[in-house]
């Protein structure tokens, strides 16, 4: 243990005026507690206590040293009091890194929903694609997909991501219906530029694999605008199913091969380890978290 623990020990000793009630107080033995005051006597060069079986009796020096060691536990204390406060506190800047796609999906009701039930908070969004440590760039949530996390971190499952085939019901009018996935080859297909092989797209039904090359005139590392060129019916598309909730129920894109499950990745919502979130952190950390099953039950009702 260190001084600074020692001395703790000592005001706490004095306090309670008990080697036994003290040593209950700071969780330790009878025999440890001794062992740190005679540690910090020998630090010292001194004699704090004189024991008896009745009593401790403090000799001058440790009269002197004292009133240091109370100052010292108190500031302990206001930390500690201090810490609690901010815990509680519902004011303050919270910093959110998220993927490009997710935070446009969600920062609506982030600017009006949530900013609307916590005014006081203030929310730093930044939408980044690329690995960021949370830690060394002081950032208190994150929404990271996939599995292989920094173990230094929290992590709580959001949902599980599936990417959709959609088209619009213009093109579909234009070109038909695919009936399974090898009839994509001979569509218009809309490509992701961010995903090395993005020319093969890949199914699963009934423990069988489907690899279908497909080609297209339009190729982008952003999900945003891939929705719009299929909304626009340039051809056909696969999205993340947190972002085509509304087109979906609106018939503006019609979901194709159902059938067909394509690949899952688990989305979650990050922290860094510590013993607790401060309030502030932990409201949009469970608003994010109900935002999402709210989306995850509304695209299933659609399914059924």
């Amino acid at each position: 243990m260190s001084e600074i623990d020692d001395l703790a020990a000592f005001a706490v000793l004095l306090e309670v005026g008990s080697f036994t009630h003290a040593a209950e107080r700071l969780g330790c033995s009878k025999g440890q507690l001794s062992k740190r005051i005679r540690a910090l006597e020998l630090g010292l060069g001194v004699t704090l206590l004189q024991r008896t079986t009745r009593k401790l009796t403090l000799t001058s020096a440790g009269c002197a040293l004292l009133p240091e060691a109370q100052a010292l536990l108190w500031q302990a204390q206001r930390a500690r009091q201090s810490l609690a406060r901010l815990k509680e506190d519902l004011s303050g800047t919270v910093r959110l890194t998220v993927p490009v796609s997710l935070g446009e999906t969600f920062f609506d009701a982030l600017l009006l929903d949530f900013a609307q039930r916590y005014p006081q908070i203030r929310i730093e969004l930044e939408l980044n694609n690329n690995y960021r440590d949370m830690l060394a760039e002081g950032f208190d949530l994150a929404i990271r997909a996939g599995e292989n996390l920094d173990d230094r971190l929290v992590a709580k499952p959001l949902f599980a991501m599936q990417e959709l085939t959609c088209a619009s019901p213009a093109y579909l009018a234009l070109h038909g219906q695919p009936q399974g996935p090898q009839d994509l080859a001979a569509h218009v297909c809309l490509l992701n530029s961010h995903y090395r092989g993005s020319e093969e797209w890949l199914y699963h039904r009934e423990h069988q694999l489907s690899r279908v090359k497909v080609t297209g005139p339009f190729a982008s590392n952003h999900y945003r605008l891939l929705k719009k060129a299929a909304l626009a019916g340039v051809g056909i598309v696969r999205l993340p199913s947190y972002m085509l909730q509304t087109e979906l129920a609106d018939g503006r894109l019609q979901w194709l091969l159902r059938d067909y499950q394509t690949r899952s990745t688990p989305v979650f919502l990050l922290h860094p380890y510590q013993g607790g979130l401060p309030k502030r952190t932990q409201v949009l950390a469970d608003y994010l978290v109900q935002w999402f099953q709210r989306s995850s039950e509304a695209l299933q009702g659609l399914v059924l």
